[in-house]
């Protein structure tokens, strides 16, 4: 019953898929566990922009986003951009298998406990949030649709260039 419930609520908030420019609030800082073996700390990316990407193994639009991600960390990391997904599912073995089919150089964190997605007010998969430089939320995206990765680079350009 939960995943059918989980299910219609990310349909649904794909349905209102959008970007949100955000009054620039600092980002929370947070410590996650990584799939590279290491944690990562937020606080300590400042002068790189940064892309939140929250997903879960069971979001099909998730997984339809995650090598479009990829080919982003992977063309503008030179100018100072990194993507980090953050794993919500409550089992990591779960984000595992998809990752061994799916598999991506950026890092991805595990949020199992949910405590940096709340931090985050992630209230849809996939969600989206960009961090300036300064470490100030600057956009947040919420859902995927074919068609936004156009939005995505139009913002990760805006913000490498200031």
């Amino acid at each position: 019953m939960f995943r059918f419930v989980a299910t219609a609520a990310m349909a649904l908030s794909m349905a209102f898929s959008v970007s949100v420019a955000t009054a620039a609030e600092q980002s929370p800082d947070f410590t996650l566990a990584s799939n590279k073996g290491d944690n990562l700390r937020l606080a300590e990316q400042r002068g790189t922009v940064i892309m939140l990407n929250f997903w879960a193994s069971w979001c099909g639009p998730c997984r339809q986003e995650m090598p479009l991600l990829e080919e982003l960390n992977e063309r503008y990391a030179a100018a100072g951009f990194q993507v980090w997904g953050v794993n919500v599912d409550a089992d990591r073995a779960d984000a595992e298998q998809m990752l061994a089919k799916i598999p991506v150089d950026f890092p991805v964190l595990f949020d199992g406990a949910g405590e940096v997605s709340k931090l985050y007010g992630v209230d849809a998969m996939p969600s989206s949030v960009f961090i300036d430089r300064d470490g100030k939320v600057r956009h947040v995206h919420r859902g995927y649709r074919d068609g936004d990765m156009a939005s995505y680079k139009k913002i990760i350009k805006e913000l490498i260039r200031e």
